[in-house]
C-alpha cells in the first residue's frame, strides 16, 4: 500500500479543501472526502476535482453524503442517518491518498464520536492547515495538543492566508512541529494559479517523504 495521510484543520472555511486539491495534484494522488455535509452548489469533492485538474476516477466516493450544510452530527439527524465508525475506512490503494476531513478536528460526527477519534484509529500521518490571522495561535496550539493527547501522527502543519512571520515562528516554536509552507490567498483562483503557488510555497519532496 502506497502513503496515505489525512488533511485536518483548526477550523471550517480555512482553505483545507483548496490546499487539499493542490496536494492531491502535486502528488498524483487519489482523493476521498469520508462525510460530505451540504449537497447544495459545490461539494469539497467537486471542487478538489475542479481545482485539482484530476480525472474523475481520482475522487473517491463519500461514505455519507449529507444533504445539510452543518455539521456531520445535525446534518445526520436531519437525513435520519446514523454514521457508522465501521464505513469510516480508508480504501487500500496501490497509490497515495489524500483524505480530508470536515472543519475542525473535534467536529462530531455523532453524539459519541469526534472527527479526532477517528484519525487516532486511522493512525495515518496528518497535516493541520492554520489560519495566519488573529487567532490562530490558540486554535492551532491547542488542535495539536489535541492530536497530541489522542496520539495522532502530525506530519506538519500547512499555514494557509497573508504572510505572518511572527505568528508561523511561535506557533512553530511552541508546537515543535514541523512548518511545511503556506499558502497564500490567492486571487481569481484557478487550478493554474493554485499549482504555480503550491510548488512556490511548499517543498514537495520533503511532505512526500514524510509519507514513507
Amino acid at each position: 500500500m502506497s502513503a496515505r495521510f489525512v488533511v485536518t484543520g483548526t477550523d471550517t472555511g480555512i482553505g483545507k479543501t483548496i490546499f487539499s486539491a493542490a496536494l492531491t495534484a502535486a502528488l498524483d494522488a487519489f482523493y476521498w472526502k469520508p462525510v460530505q455535509s451540504g449537497l447544495d452548489g459545490e461539494t469539497d469533492s467537486e471542487a478538489v476535482l475542479r481545482l485539482g485538474g484530476l480525472a474523475r476516477e481520482r475522487i473517491l466516493p463519500e461514505a455519507y453524503r449529507l444533504v445539510s450544510p452543518a455539521s456531520p452530527h445535525v446534518s445526520a439527524r436531519i437525513d435520519g442517518v446514523a454514521i457508522d465508525p465501521a464505513r469510516l475506512v480508508p480504501p487500500e490503494l496501490q497509490a497515495r491518498l489524500v483524505i480530508e476531513g470536515a472543519g475542525g478536528l473535534l467536529v462530531p460526527l455523532s453524539d459519541d464520536l469526534l472527527y479526532a477519534d477517528v484519525f487516532a484509529r486511522w493512525q495515518i500521518p496528518a497535516i493541520l492547515c492554520a489560519r495566519t490571522s488573529l487567532g490562530t495561535i490558540n486554535h492551532t496550539l491547542l488542535s495539536l495538543e489535541a492530536m497530541k493527547h489522542r496520539g495522532i501522527p502530525v506530519l506538519g502543519i500547512a499555514f494557509i492566508g497573508d504572510e505572518n512571520l511572527e505568528t508561523q515562528r511561535i506557533i512553530g516554536r511552541m508546537s515543535g512541529v514541523r512548518v511545511l509552507g503556506r499558502l497564500p490567498w490567492i486571487a481569481d483562483l484557478s487550478g493554474d494559479r493554485l499549482h504555480r503557488a503550491f510548488r512556490q510555497s511548499f517543498d514537495l519532496p520533503m511532505i512526500a517523504e514524510g509519507l514513507r
